[in-house]
């Protein structure tokens, strides 16, 4: 039977839809001392099968906005504005036991601290073998041949006598990449990570890193991988996102983003990466502080710490396209061609 140019239309138009589209996301945070805006309208989209890194200070509002993806943003805080598509359905209107559906089986998170993961007084192998459960109708045992495998994909010697055991019976990095293991079980499309891999040793974290890109590349999953470490993230992601100050200063594919930054503020972050200084000079670094998100700067938030601040700099600058698939919200930007520039 002949299919219509119209359903081959529709078809195509799904199969090319990003996986995750975040528009204009605000989480405000209501305290006595004000409203702290730490996600302020902050976009961007992350394709079927691609890393998208989420760099920042601490403090730039990078693991908010991915606890908001999640729904997982506690009192006082709350998404006051914005949507967050996941293939087309804005997760910030979905109910609490919807969201639950969809967390640890199409969504997952992988927590910077593992035991926001693993309950204390249960063996590992109760907790995965119910984490697969609660999502997949599969044999008792079936689940745990899963949980068995994840384990061992995760760098875990003897994985059968490690699922026997408690999670303060594992070392920190041992618990990190069990945390990691739950994450994988179910195949999500879309993983959000916080900084997973701080805890590990470079060897292992080269594994998992491995794992990870090859997840995305066989399956299709989606990742945000969110990281102070640009080291990895040049290395992981296909594009770069750089927060400050609870909105996204910089935007485009990852090589580019670092090898010619067009934010200060992104320039003084890979000029602060020991590696790139020379020996016997004093490291670089970014002057002053991170600003009060309660008391920012009018205008563009990073002037005070800006080597290029001009008055100009007084207002606020908009996220723009600067070059072709390179955005950044500066006026007065690094590495610009000359014919541009002008």
């Amino acid at each position: 039977m002949a299919v219509s140019p119209v359903a081959n239309s529709s078809v195509a138009a799904t199969a090319s839809a990003p996986t995750l589209e975040v528009r204009n996301l605000q989480t405000h945070f209501f305290t006595r001392a004000g409203v702290v805006k730490a996600v302020d309208g902050v976009s961007f989209t992350v394709q079927r099968g691609k890393v998208m890194g989420l760099v920042g200070e601490s403090g730039s509002g990078k693991t908010v906005t991915g606890f908001s993806i999640l729904g997982l943003v506690d009192e006082p805080g709350r998404i006051v504005g914005g949507e967050i598509l996941f293939h087309g359905q804005n997760l910030a209107k979905l109910r609490e036991e919807e969201m639950r559906r969809l967390r640890g089986n199409r969504i997952a998170m992988i927590f910077q601290d593992p035991m926001m993961t693993l309950n204390p007084v249960l063996r590992v192998d109760t907790q995965m073998i119910e984490t697969v459960l609660a999502h997949t109708k599969v044999s008792k045992e079936e689940a745990r041949q899963r949980a068995r495998d994840t384990l061992g994909m995760v760098g875990i010697p003897s994985p059968d006598e490690r699922l026997k055991s408690y999670p303060h019976q594992f070392s920190g990095g041992m618990r990190q990449r069990v945390a990691i293991a739950i994450a994988l079980l179910h195949r999500p499309e879309l993983i959000v990570a916080d900084e997973p891999t701080t805890a590990l040793d470079v060897t292992i974290q080269a594994q998992i890193l491995a794992e990870v890109q090859k997840l995305c590349a066989q399956t299709g999953t989606a990742m945000i991988w969110i990281t102070h470490d640009l080291t990895v993230v040049a290395g992981l992601a296909d594009e770069l996102a750089v927060m400050y100050a609870g909105r996204v200063v910089e935007h485009g594919p990852v090589n580019e983003t670092l090898d010619k930054p067009l934010h200060p503020y992104t320039n003084g972050l890979i000029g602060s990466v020991p590696s790139r200084n020379k020996r016997g000079e004093p490291l670089r670094q970014i002057p002053g502080m991170t600003p009060s998100l309660l008391n920012l700067p009018a205008g563009c938030a990073f002037r005070n710490r800006c080597p290029k601040a001009q008055d100009k700099c007084k207002q606020a600058p908009p996220l723009g396209e600067l070059l072709p698939g390179r955005q950044a919200r500066c006026f007065f930007p690094y590495n610009m061609p000359a014919e541009a520039a002008a």
